[in-house]
């Protein structure tokens, strides 16, 4: 089953996305609009936007309300056949760094969900991850740039639950109790280990639209958080979300899987794709070396996203910037510059 096929799993089935209203669930919501499915969403707009949905507002049921209140988890899971669970406490470096009570909160969050989704009678459980969960041992070093594997995150060998932070430990804790929940209720759960998605709608909270937003306000020099060598594997919002929608078609059981490139760009790299798409090159560059900039390195093994979706993802780092770029500059313009700084410690 490629993408072209989707429509034949998703046609009719109801679907709920929590976390709908959000960047990466309205992209998600938009697609299963389109494949045919009866979709709901549920949102608390704590940093989701109403907006985000215009295109499929009239197609969509929407809810507002805490998913980590029982009542509201079961009318949102009830007679559901697929969950797609977003929703979560989550931003970029600054955020989970200096918010961790937030990111924990995130255990109570997956468990009412989870819960309901299988009292609810859903069939498949879809989780949205993160490649917080690998340890951060194996990310450690700028110039050994390892691929991670899903086999390399775990609570069942030692060391593989040294994940990143309260944020990437609360993200395993709720692959656990996915794994419980399909065991004990015999639904299939997948989680999907997210990699540094970006695109349109995401906002200047996360890297890279931070560093579009600081382009687009010409700031020279042009500040970015450490030396600038430290990798990641960007990955476009349509590859996630086109990764996201066959696993939940495709995997049965409890299983994770990485959606995300095996490509390690340096955050260097990034910056001279920003440029070139702005049209505009500062004279010099600021690297805050006090910054938060987590590991030094991070890209995904893409083994068992090829042999079990049979698919990876398929937008260059240069095409997914350009994309992003020209939504930027016609949705936002040129930015508040002293506004940037303090979205960059937000969600």
């Amino acid at each position: 089953m490629g993408t072209s096929d989707l429509s034949t799993f998703y046609s009719g089935r109801r679907v709920l996305v929590t976390g709908g209203a959000s960047f990466i669930g309205s992209h998600l919501t938009e697609r299963l609009v389109g494949l045919g499915a009866e979709v709901t969403v549920i949102d608390d707009l704590s940093s989701g936007k109403l907006e985000n949905l215009a295109d499929v507002a009239s197609e969509t049921r929407v809810l507002t309300g805490d998913l980590r209140q029982e009542a509201i988890a079961r009318e949102a899971c009830s007679a559901q056949d697929v969950v797609f669970h977003l929703a979560a406490a989550h931003g970029g470096r600054g955020y989970i760094e200096s918010h961790p009570v937030e990111c924990m909160n995130n255990l109570v969050l997956d468990h009412s969900v989870f819960a309901a989704a299988a009292r609810g009678g859903a069939e498949t459980v879809v989780f949205a991850s993160s490649a917080c969960v690998y340890p951060t041992t194996l990310q450690a070093s700028e110039s050994e740039r390892l691929l991670l594997r899903e086999e390399d995150a775990n609570f069942d060998r030692p060391g593989g639950a040294f994940a990143d932070g309260e944020y990437g430990r609360a993200k395993l804790m709720g692959e656990m109790q996915l794994r419980a929940i399909s065991r004990q209720y015999g639904l299939n759960g997948v989680g999907c280990r997210i990699f540094t998605a970006y695109g349109e709608r995401e906002n200047e909270t996360h890297a890279v639209i931070a560093l579009i937003a600081k382009a687009a306000a010409r700031l020279d020099p042009y500040p970015i958080w450490g030396s600038g060598l430290q990798t990641r594997n960007f990955t476009y919002v349509g590859d996630t979300v086109n990764g996201m929608l066959l696993a939940g078609a495709r995997l049965r059981g409890f299983d994770v899987i990485n959606i995300g490139t095996d490509a390690h760009h340096t955050i260097l790299d990034l910056i001279e794709q920003i440029f070139r798409a702005v049209g505009w090159t500062p004279a010099e560059l600021q690297r805050e070396l006090d910054r938060p900039v987590g590991v030094k390195s991070r890209a995904a093994d893409l083994q068992r996203c090829s042999e079990q979706l049979d698919w990876i993802p398929e937008t260059s780092l240069a095409e997914g910037i350009s994309r992003t770029v020209a939504w930027y500059l016609e949705t936002n313009g040129a930015p508040d510059s002293d506004r940037l700084e303090q979205l960059l410690m937000e969600r």
